[in-house]
């Protein structure tokens, strides 16, 4: 009601989203379809003052990445809100992607960032099925629709082409991160071998712009006074609890082995 008196002093408020978990589409994931909702009201809710990222996020999926990075850019630049990222334990490959969304990105201490790259990883299974008597059989219209097959031995051919695949998803990693932090990057230092850094180390080769907690960092800017509203999906219990049971087994691992990359 504040608002609708005359000379009563406007309390700054500023909307927060976590975004947290590995990057991919699905239930219980971090991607674009599920983080929309949150992500717009956060910039349309009670005309915040700023915009403010938790990332918490061993990467995932490039495309889920940039797409909702590019959704944060389009709103903070339709609403003329500022945007501050402030990374949790980890903003790394497509954690530091959404970061990049972000005018201003803070660590603490002990975040790790960056991992500016891209990997594949899988497991070979053709000599565990040659040793009990398993045959493949695989009929293809199109040369290449067996590419990577597990359950063969691996082909020089198709590596050379998941490389050049790889790629082509790098460069637009380095074209994301350069058009974000071009002026603050130092050129000194290779940022896009997929390294990452820790804390006061991401902030000195320009991966980052401090050392710094959402709290404090905003209050000292925008007052004592500032108001803090955490937004995130609505989801029922029942959701939230079929969204776990869905994970499955072979997803949970693949989770764990992100996160386990960072210490985690």
């Amino acid at each position: 009601m504040r608002h609708l008196i005359p000379f009563m002093p406007k309390i700054p408020l500023v909307n927060v989203v976590r975004l947290q978990g590995t990057i991919a589409t699905g239930r219980g994931r971090l991607s674009d379809a599920g983080v929309a909702a949150p992500i717009e009201r956060a910039f349309t809710r009670g005309k915040p003052a700023a915009v403010a990222l938790l990332i918490n996020s061993p990467g995932g999926s490039p495309a889920q990445s940039s797409l909702i990075a590019a959704r944060i850019r389009r709103l903070a630049a339709e609403k003329e809100v500022p945007v501050v990222a402030f990374v949790e334990d980890v903003a790394a490959s497509g954690g530091y992607w959404l970061a990049t969304a972000a005018d201003e990105i803070f660590l603490d201490e002990n975040s790790i960032a960056g991992s500016i790259g891209v990997i594949s990883a899988g497991f070979g299974l053709h000599a565990f099925i040659d040793k009990h008597g398993i045959e493949r059989r695989v009929h293809t219209a199109g040369k290449s629709k067996s590419f990577m097959d597990p359950f063969r031995p691996e082909k020089e051919e198709d590596v050379d082409r998941l490389i050049a695949l790889q790629e082509v998803i790098h460069g637009n990693f380095i074209n994301q991160v350069k058009s974000r932090r071009a002026h603050r990057l130092k050129e000194e230092h290779d940022l896009f071998t997929g390294d990452i850094w820790v804390g006061q180390q991401a902030v000195d080769v320009g991966l980052a712009d401090g050392i710094g907690h959402l709290v404090p960092v905003l209050k000292k800017r925008f007052g004592e006074k500032t108001r803090f509203n955490v937004l995130g999906p609505r989801r029922s219990l029942l959701k939230r609890i079929g969204a776990e049971a869905m994970t499955g087994a072979t997803g949970a691992v693949e989770e764990r082995a992100l996160w386990a990359r960072y210490g985690l």
